[in-house]
């Protein structure tokens, strides 16, 4: 995207391997090219199309861009232009304004911001469910660092826990490879043993569970149950909704968990709004498929007190706008909020940026391996060096709901 300044803003669409019913569709060609997966169509949409539509427009008014792309593409679902056309040139053209304004992104962002945080990272361990071969129905084991009092401290800390899990599944003959977003891929006889393993690894780097390092899990519920019912494969059985909620509190009692996301499936609101009940408020009970970053959805789920928490995946949303405006519409229910990656990523950074220019106090990006997931950690520390200078620093412990 180039600005007639000259200014140049440069941004590229991710993919979800697990994608709610929701979500923005993107545009893939079919066909013989990349196994089908191609998005010739999607970047000559960007190109001839989109490109002709917003010609002439003030790219300082992002509403009015996204707000164009919308009505082009003329679907509920971005569906003709390919919601990776749209997100991707959403995110180019804050790019190219940031950079005409002579401002990084997150500052630019910002606008009336008078200091700045850097958002805690929540950090992939295991990889499960549709990120690792189904080896094990959960889909993210993860860290958070809740004792660490900065952002470089938090991901020295959760690396060493990362790396002392791998250590000790090497040891156990547990460990199959790379999960989809840089956590290990595990060889588990059942979904728990992977909680007794990150337990294990976290005490092991030497840290106390609860105290210094909490847990995350992201069930993603809907991609292993449907109509209440859930197939547990790692445990081989299959409950219904009451049952994989007595099981997931159970692991809230025995476990130092402080994040359960998709506890549920996407179609189990009435099962949703009970677990969160039950969790009580000092979980974050967080929705994804649940909401795919929508504002309208979020006002439902608040409505009959399901969920606690907003995951913002922009290419959920297909704009910017669209995303910023689940993130208000969140903040408005009195929501905790995550900006999150996904599982196909590239070396675009543009979400680190928006978490700490939108004020989120959470980032979760995947791993400590595999350079898409290390590209956005190492912007985070260039920024947090930048904050520094602004008297900022990270979201600490008292300001969420774990304490």
């Amino acid at each position: 995207m180039q600005l007639s300044d000259e200014a140049i803003g440069r941004s590229i669409a991710p993919a979800g391997a697990s994608t709610g019913s929701g979500e923005a569709m993107e545009r893939r060609d079919g066909g013989e090219a990349f196994g089908g997966l191609d998005v010739t169509e999607a970047v000559n949409n960007v190109s001839c199309e989109i490109a002709d539509s917003l010609k002439g427009h003030d790219a300082f008014d992002q509403a009015s861009i996204d707000q164009t792309m919308i009505e082009l593409d003329g679907t509920s679902d971005r569906s003709r232009l390919g919601g990776n056309a749209l997100v991707a040139t959403s995110m180019a053209v804050a790019h190219a304004a940031a950079a005409s304004a002579g401002l990084p992104l997150w500052q630019f962002l910002g606008g009336n911001l008078k200091t700045y945080k850097m958002p805690l990272p929540e950090v992939q361990v295991f990889g499960g469910g549709a990120h690792a071969g189904r080896r094990v129905d959960v889909q993210d084991f993860m860290v958070i660092a809740v004792g660490a009092k900065c952002y470089e401290q938090s991901l020295e800390w959760t690396a060493e826990v990362y790396h002392r899990a791998g250590k000790i599944m090497a040891d156990a003959e547990r460990l199959l490879g790379v999960a989809d977003e840089g956590g290990f891929w595990p060889n588990f006889d059942s979904n728990e043993e992977a909680l007794d393993f990150l337990m294990r690894a976290i005490e092991g780097a030497g840290f106390t569970p609860g105290e210094e390092i909490a847990i995350s899990l992201d069930i993603a519920a809907t991609d292993f149950g449907r109509g209440g019912q859930y197939k547990l494969a790692a445990d081989n059985r299959v409950v219904d909704s009451d049952g994989l909620s007595e099981l997931l509190l159970s692991w809230l009692d025995k476990y130092p968990i402080v994040s359960i996301e998709d506890p549920l499936g996407e179609d189990d609101a009435d099962a949703m709004a009970r677990f969160t009940v039950a969790a009580g408020p000092k979980v974050e009970v967080v929705a994804d498929d649940f909401i795919c970053t929508s504002a309208n959805k979020i006002g439902k789920a608040k409505l009959i007190g399901a969920c606690n928490t907003a995951l913002i995946k922009p290419n959920q949303a297909g704009t910017l706008t669209e995303a910023k405006a689940a993130l208000d519409a969140a903040h408005l229910a009195g929501w905790e909020s995550i900006v999150s990656a996904r599982s196909g990523e590239s070396e675009d950074v543009t979400i680190v940026h928006l978490a700490v220019g939108w004020g989120v106090k959470q980032l979760k990006v995947g791993s400590f391996s595999r350079s898409e997931r290390m590209a956005k950690w190492n912007e985070g520390l260039r920024i947090a060096e930048s904050i520094d200078s602004f008297g900022g620093n990270m979201h600490l412990r008292d300001t969420f709901p774990w304490k």
